[in-house]
């Protein structure tokens, strides 16, 4: 049985897959994201992070989370994924209260690449091997953060590469390169809406 049906599944609710899943909901995909709150950053403190001078990791991640769930992504806190695998119109994420489908896969589960072997993408020595574009081997999985990286366990980058991953998923579905670039007055509507909601 499937549960949900979206255009973007993300796993792991850290900086790169709450980047991934903010981008692609953002931008017009219907996005699930799993975050069973495993994340590094509870042991965290950011001096790093441009444009942030100074916060406590779980800090960072609550504002994370309630900026990414203000743009509508459908998040599924402690809800584990226990699978995923390859299905005629992309994959199937199964956790122990369903199914759920979706075109693409974006695995940020840091330094466990556990659901990456179990789904077949290719590994260089340790890591999950990508091209620049955030894409495995297996085509619309990508992967991102610690799991694709040799010791650089860092929340800017990790970010990023949820955002690459993102906006590459919406070049491909766009067909065409895709920016995700605003201007204040985008922001302006984006929140007037918001507050107008609640």
């Amino acid at each position: 049985m499937s549960d949900t049906n979206a255009d973007v599944i993300v796993v792991g609710g850290g900086p790169a897959g709450l980047s991934a899943a903010l981008f692609a909901e953002k931008n017009g995909l219907d996005t699930l994201l799993f975050d069973t709150d495993s994340t590094w950053m509870h042991k965290a403190h950011l001096f790093n992070y441009v444009g942030i001078g100074s916060i406590d990791g779980s800090a960072f991640m609550e504002t994370a989370r309630t900026q990414v769930d203000g743009f509508g992504v459908d998040r599924r806190q402690d809800e584990a994924v226990e699978d995923v695998s390859e299905v005629d119109d992309g994959f199937a994420v199964e956790t122990a209260e369903g199914e759920h489908t979706a075109t693409y896969v974006v695995l940020a589960t840091g330094a466990n690449r556990d659901l990456a072997e179990s789904l077949g993408c290719a590994f260089d020595g340790d890591v999950v091997d990508v091209d620049v574009t955030m894409e495995t081997s297996v085509p619309n999985a990508y992967a991102t953060g610690a799991m694709v990286r040799v010791e650089e366990w860092q929340a800017v980058i990790s970010a990023g590469d949820g955002a690459a991953a993102a906006l590459n998923v919406l070049s491909k579905e766009k067909g065409e390169h895709y920016h995700d670039f605003d201007v204040p007055a985008d922001a302006s509507a984006v929140f007037g809406a918001m507050a107008d909601e609640e």
